[in-house]
């Protein structure tokens, strides 16, 4: 007889309304993990309580309220679409496909103990990040391990580390990109953007920025575009510390005076439309890159419920 088969999709989670009080739960949950940041707790912590939370809570909440749609965090909306579209793909096979958030709920530690009442056998967890970094994947192994050490018994175990080179999500992004140039026409550079990352991680082992470099040569590649086509930029960096570069924010400007009026600009390293994309890209970087002159400006959308994302996470699951 097969086991019983489970699925974990884990993302990296949302506040649950776009209020302070849940955007400073969130943060606080978020930003106190060590993973995410690794300076001493003597330093960080008062720092985190009496400067960042109170006044970053504010800010960030506003701009939750922009993205919310019908009542939702476009990340959890997307992310439930994913575990239920996956669990209709799946549905032959017969397996128990959930999602958590590392940050928020449903957490990682209660849908194991739900796997668990449910008698699954062989547990499968899927960190939806392309690319593995010490910042995002890790955070999700630790959690895991944590919720298995108090539990007498656990299912045997399968941790997807990554998928950045995995041929179906190269030609994902490769076809999202074709079919963007077929309905809203092609601009003069194609801009890849990521998280950044402390640039110190990397030299501490963390092979984030080889996975982006490797995902963008693929794409490249799948597309024929030579050098000067195309762009690879990180975003996000926050404090003073060095973060990997070049930063997306310096580039938008120094683009336009190169001559390169026009960009369409895509995330890989996001499964689905967050905060991130919905407003740090398609809406702030927008405005820099047209007050420094340039003319036109194309977000191209995560693969979010698409179904070749869900084509993508059926087999990356097996």
């Amino acid at each position: 007889m097969s086991k019983k088969r489970g699925v974990l999709l884990v993302n990296l989670g949302t506040p649950e309304q776009p209020t302070k009080k849940y955007v400073r739960e969130f943060l606080r949950d978020f930003l106190s993990d060590r993973r995410v940041v690794d300076t001493s707790r003597l330093i960080w912590l008062p720092i985190l309580y009496l400067v960042i939370l109170p006044i970053r809570s504010i800010k960030v909440a506003k701009l939750y309220k922009e993205i919310w749609t019908n009542g939702e965090s476009p990340l959890r909306f997307y992310t439930e679409s994913q575990t239920k579209k996956l669990a209709d793909k799946l549905a032959d096979k017969k397996v128990n496909v959930k999602y958590a958030m590392t940050y928020g709920k449903p957490s990682i530690a209660q849908q194991l103990q739900q796997f668990n009442e449910q008698g699954v056998e062989q547990l499968t967890v899927l960190p939806l990040y392309p690319q593995y970094s010490v910042s995002t994947t890790a955070p999700v192994f630790d959690q895991l391990s944590d919720a298995i050490k108090q539990q007498f018994n656990f299912p045997e175990l399968r941790f997807i580390h990554n998928y950045h080179d995995h041929p179906l999500y190269i030609k994902q992004l490769v076809d999202s990109i074709k079919h963007s140039w077929e309905s809203n026409g092609r601009s003069q550079c194609l801009v890849f953007s990521f998280h950044g990352i402390p640039k110190r991680y990397v030299t501490l082992g963390d092979v984030y920025q080889q996975h982006c470099e490797k995902t963008v040569a693929l794409v490249v590649a799948g597309l024929q575009l030579k050098a000067e086509q195309y762009k690879l930029c990180y975003q996000s960096r926050v404090g003073r510390e060095e973060w990997l570069k070049p930063y997306l924010d310096a580039s938008l400007p120094e683009m336009v005076k190169q001559g390169i009026e026009s960009i369409d600009i895509i995330s890989p390293a996001f499964a689905c439309d967050c905060l991130e994309t919905l407003e740090e890209l398609s809406v702030e970087n927008r405005e820099l890159f047209l007050e420094s002159g340039g003319k036109s400006y194309h977000y191209i959308p995560c693969a979010n419920d698409s179904d070749a994302q869900i084509a993508l996470l059926a087999d990356l699951v097996g």
